[in-house]
């Protein structure tokens, strides 16, 4: 385990930054990156899962975003997920289900609270942490064994979806269409065929009316986004609203896929509606979700 402390730019408070290794089996050892505010706590916290289209990135991707919630008072825990070609559907989606058991079952080794944890997911990562907390308990996602003693679900209390990747077989046609080769061999090589793209469809599981658990949920969406289809984000609205989910959406006009390219005041504004979504569902026996400076260790 290394250890670091940065000092987060927005409000100047001191943040501990933890590597450490989460799950460690036959296919190697795969790291989580842990942001801790350096004040008492205990904290609410937060389960941060990376996006590439299933191929790329890594829990580094959106450091920007967890140091800004560590730094105002959260646990965010940033987990690198198994990409394809080598690792193909669902394999993303039962690394965020075991991480999900892992942070319930370590959350006071990182002085968090392990009731009402949250998850956040961007792009590609989005589409895994939905499909992971809509289907909790599905023993495809849930097959990896959690070997220690303290046994927890996967079920989590609110996500936040940033340029979600909502109805992977609409955004493969999409992306077709439009001529976005990277995008299409990248989904192919994650689901391998179309049934599963149908299948592992956050929107299209809403619309058939599996069970599913529906915690409350926030899209940050801009609309010159070219990696989505956003007629796909209006049905996952609707469908998620008309079948008993809570569900905001924030409409960014003119905002690309992903922070890059976006002005800094739309970036501003983007994280305060987050921490602000948060701090509505936080654990009342969690510190407070606020801007105070933090002690430096």
């Amino acid at each position: 385990m290394s250890e670091t402390i940065v000092r987060e730019p927005k409000s100047g408070n001191f943040v501990r930054i933890l590597e450490v290794a989460y799950r460690q089996d036959n296919d190697g050892s795969w790291p989580a990156r842990i942001y801790m505010p350096q004040s008492k706590g205990p904290f609410p916290a937060l389960l941060d899962v990376h996006g590439g289209a299933w191929n790329v990135g890594g829990r580094m991707d959106n450091e920007m975003i967890d140091l800004y919630l560590a730094a105002s008072g959260m646990v965010v825990v940033a987990i690198e997920c198994r990409k394809a070609t080598t690792y193909p559907y669902p394999s993303q989606v039962a690394d965020v289900n075991y991480a999900t058991r892992w942070l319930k079952a370590h959350a006071a080794d990182f002085n968090a609270v392990a009731d009402g944890i949250g998850g956040l997911g961007a792009s590609s990562g989005g589409h895994s942490l939905m499909l992971s907390a809509m289907r909790p308990n599905d023993a495809r996602y849930g097959a990896m064994n959690f070997s220690e003693e303290k046994k927890t679900d996967a079920r989590l209390s609110y996500l936040i979806a940033l340029w979600p990747v909502l109805d992977p077989y609409g955004r493969y046609g999409f992306a077709k269409e439009n001529k976005r080769e990277f995008l299409v061999e990248a989904t192919d090589a994650y689901f391998l065929n179309q049934a599963a793209m149908q299948e592992g469809n956050p929107l299209l599981v809403l619309e058939r009316g599996e069970p599913l658990d529906r915690p409350p949920m926030l899209i940050v969406q801009g609309t010159a986004d070219s990696n989505v289809p956003l007629d796909s984000v209006h049905r996952f609205v609707d469908a998620y609203r008309a079948t008993g989910g809570a569900i905001e959406i924030a409409w960014f006009p003119d905002m690309p896929h992903g922070f890059n390219g976006w002005t800094d005041i739309d970036c501003d504004r983007a994280l305060k509606i987050i921490k602000d979504f948060v701090l509505r569902r936080q654990n009342p026996s969690a510190g407070v979700l606020d801007d105070t400076e933090n002690e430096q260790a």
